[in-house]
């Protein structure tokens, strides 16, 4: 076996062992309650997309900032599905554990989900006063991301690209996001 696949032999045995760990916390009814409902709601970035349409209608001296993030929300999550139909990584299937929730594709990687929810906290979080940018999206952006390993619908090498794709994606459009909403200029 070579080095390399000798290294990426270990991180999938990594990426199972922490999906089985990780899984076993939905065991509970409260746990999995949450996981199903943060998965259901984070669906197609449906809940990241109507919390910025909820910005624009409620900040109308940022609204055109905020109309823009939510743009970047939706582009992260585009981003991500195109990233999945190249790469084509099945969902994990884990012996004796059926998954919490239903998906819309039998691809994983990246998760989607991550994809929108980390773009929400870096695009909404720049736009939220205080200490809202920071305890405002993240904390349940941080859940949704959880949310897809208890369900044990992700890897948690899939939630990782996600975050890392939706929050590049929005921080590359963060200076286009505020321009011209009351911010910065």
């Amino acid at each position: 076996m070579r080095t390399s696949d000798s290294a990426t032999s270990r991180a999938s045995d990594l990426d199972r062992r922490l999906l089985t760990a990780l899984r076993r916390c939905g065991d509970g009814p409260p746990v999995a309650r949450a996981a199903r409902a943060l998965s259901w709601s984070g669906e197609h970035a449906a809940l990241w997309l109507a919390a910025g349409l909820a910005g624009a209608s409620l900040d109308r001296p940022r609204r055109r900032a905020w109309l823009r993030a939510t743009v970047l929300v939706g582009a992260a999550h585009v981003a991500s599905m195109g990233v999945k139909r190249v790469v084509r990584r099945p969902r994990p299937q884990l012996p004796g554990a059926r998954p919490l929730v239903g998906t819309t594709g039998r691809h994983s990687f990246p998760s989607s989900h991550a994809a929108s929810s980390a773009a929400a906290a870096v695009a909404f979080g720049a736009l939220l006063p205080g200490p809202l940018s920071l305890f405002g999206p993240f904390p349940l952006a941080i859940g949704v991301c959880a949310s897809r390993l208890v369900a044990g619908v992700h890897y948690p090498s899939d939630v990782a690209a996600g975050a890392a794709l939706g929050a590049a994606t929005a921080r590359l459009g963060q200076a286009w996001s505020l321009r011209g909403g009351g911010l910065h200029g």
